[in-house]
């Protein structure tokens, strides 16, 4: 069979290769931007209680370290729900947040602030030093530019959360 169009498979294979070699010298992607969807796939794989509503207010506690990188959240749907972001000034009222990201400048009133959420189905996330051990219930790192995270296993049982394995599967230390 006589090949008909030579040039054309030429600049075909070409083209696939050169996208290929695009995604591997791609920059990284900035650490709040991994962050972000690290906290999207934490909200999907958390089951909350039946009476928890149609929305999820995602709550940023503190001076926001995700700037724009977090904003693709809103209205996204999670298992049946829709996201809804929220920033908060560290104090300020928590009641009407089912997730909250508690940010390193608001780490010193974390104290304060689990105590307020006690016993509600809250979901606690930070990226501090400590903070799963403090009683936060995911926490998350960056370990040789790769982003991981720690699981408190107690404190999201005591807010009345269910953890998915599959995520609980991921993390680099569980706290039973």
């Amino acid at each position: 069979m006589r090949r008909k169009h030579p040039a054309l498979l030429w600049i075909l294979s070409l083209t696939g290769l050169l996208s290929f070699a695009g995604v591997a010298r791609s920059e990284e992607l900035p650490e709040y931007r991994l962050k972000a969807a690290f906290v999207y796939n934490f909200i999907v794989y958390t089951e909350w209680p039946v009476a928890t509503g149609q929305t999820l207010n995602l709550c940023i506690l503190g001076n926001d370290p995700f700037g724009a990188q977090i904003d693709g959240l809103q209205g996204k749907a999670a298992g049946g729900r829709k996201i809804a972001l929220q920033r908060k000034a560290a104090g300020q009222a928590l009641a009407d947040c089912q997730v909250v990201f508690v940010a390193a400048s608001a780490m010193e009133g974390l104290p304060r602030v689990l105590e307020a959420l006690r016993r509600r189905p809250v979901l606690t996330l930070a990226d501090s030093p400590g903070a799963m051990r403090r009683g936060v219930v995911l926490n998350m790192n960056m370990v040789q530019g790769k982003v991981t995270f720690e699981a408190n296993l107690q404190a999201a049982r005591d807010a009345g959360l269910d953890l998915s394995s599959k995520l609980l599967r991921l993390a680099t230390e569980v706290q039973q």
